[in-house]
Formats: C-alpha cells, sequence, structure tokens
C-alpha cells in the first residue's frame, strides 16, 4: 500500500508523521441495529460506541467518556468508517483493518492486545487465552486479554465482539445489551455458539 493509498483511510500526512492532536470531534449516525457514534482526532478514530436505541441515548455515552468533545462533520477517513459500520450492521461482510486508530492513552500492553485482535476477520472467534499464546504472554495472559476487551475504546473496529471465553463460552461484553449485543453481533457473521448435535445415529468422525 503507497503512502497515498495509506492516508486515505488515516488521518495521519502521507509521510506517517504525526499532525497536531487536537481535540476530540464526534458524530452520531444510524444503523440498522439503532445509533453508533465515532470520535476522532487529528491522528485518527479514538472511540466507537455501539449501537443504543436513539441517538440522544448514543450521545450521552459519548459524551461521558468524552466531555470535552464536541460534534462534528466526519472527514472522508472517518466518513469511509462511519459506511463500513453500516454496511456491518446490515449484514455485509466488512473489514475495518485498514482504518487509521490514535491508541496513545492506552497501555502499551493493551495496544499490543488490540493489534492482534483486530486480525481477527469476519465470521472468525478467537479466546482470551488463544490471543495471549500468541502474544507469548504468562499464565495471567489470559486474564490481562479480558481486560484490555473490557476496556476497548473502539468496539467493532477492534472486534472484541470476536473474542470469546475459555471453552468457547461467550464471555463479558460492556456494550450496551451486553452479551447478548456481542451474540447478535456474532450470529450477524455467521458464528453459531450453539450448534446443534449430531443427528443420532450418525457417525462420529
Amino acid at each position: 500500500m503507497g503512502a497515498d493509498e495509506t492516508a486515505s483511510f488515516g488521518l495521519k500526512s502521507p509521510s506517517r508523521r504525526r499532525i497536531s492532536i487536537g481535540m476530540n470531534r464526534y458524530s452520531i449516525f444510524e444503523t440498522a441495529a439503532g445509533f453508533c457514534g465515532i470520535a476522532w482526532n487529528d491522528v485518527g478514530i479514538t472511540r466507537f460506541q455501539l449501537p443504543a436505541k436513539t441517538a440522544e441515548a448514543t450521545e450521552r455515552l459519548m459524551r461521558r467518556r468524552l466531555p470535552s468533545a464536541a460534534p462534528s462533520e466526519p472527514p472522508a477517513a472517518v466518513a469511509a468508517a462511519i459506511a463500513a459500520a453500516q454496511r456491518y450492521f446490515a449484514g455485509e461482510e466488512t473489514d475495518f483493518s485498514r482504518f487509521e486508530l490514535d491508541l496513545d492513552e492506552q497501555l502499551p500492553l493493551f495496544r499490543q492486545i488490540y493489534d492482534a485482535a483486530r486480525r481477527v476477520g469476519w465470521g472468525r472467534t478467537t479466546t482470551y487465552g488463544t490471543l495471549a499464546r500468541e502474544l507469548g504472554m504468562g499464565p495471567e495472559g489470559a486474564r490481562d486479554v479480558g481486560q484490555a476487551m473490557a476496556q476497548n475504546p473502539v468496539a467493532l473496529i477492534i472486534p472484541c465482539h470476536r473474542v470469546l471465553a475459555a471453552g468457547g463460552k461467550i464471555g463479558g461484553f460492556s456494550a450496551p445489551g451486553g452479551a447478548a449485543a456481542k451474540i447478535r453481533m456474532l450470529e450477524l457473521e455467521g458464528v453459531d455458539l450453539n450448534p446443534e448435535p449430531p443427528a443420532q445415529g450418525a457417525l462420529a468422525l
């Protein structure tokens, strides 16, 4: 990917040199699942709010987390992320890995975990323990991954809904609707968390 192509999906200069971060701005938009929110600064997307029933509820959640942010018209890179989210909640396979994020306020360990989580694509799942092992983390690694997922500021774009607890259990989810929202998102991607047992008399392979 060339510099110009990369810049079209991010908020950095083509030379990859950071420009002034500036204040957070946000936009509320409608999807097939409800109203989402997205916030950004001059470096990248800083927060994504999963759907709530009303625009007012979504805006309250955004302002609670970013009290100094101001509503604004999204630049092209953010508008592309909004369009991608709308396609996602309409049931269209969508890849968010190309969008530039600003996670500088997150712990370095969490940033590593988020990078690994972004590699889990549409219709796939992993577990806290698997991500921890991929990153060479110790025995407490799964717990650290779980904490990172719970504090994920850019849900959906960092697909924490695809990260499950041990044994394929759903695990926690801090978005509106809790675990039920996580299940709905996985079902939207065709993930069956409760596969039917084999028909009686079928040959077990």
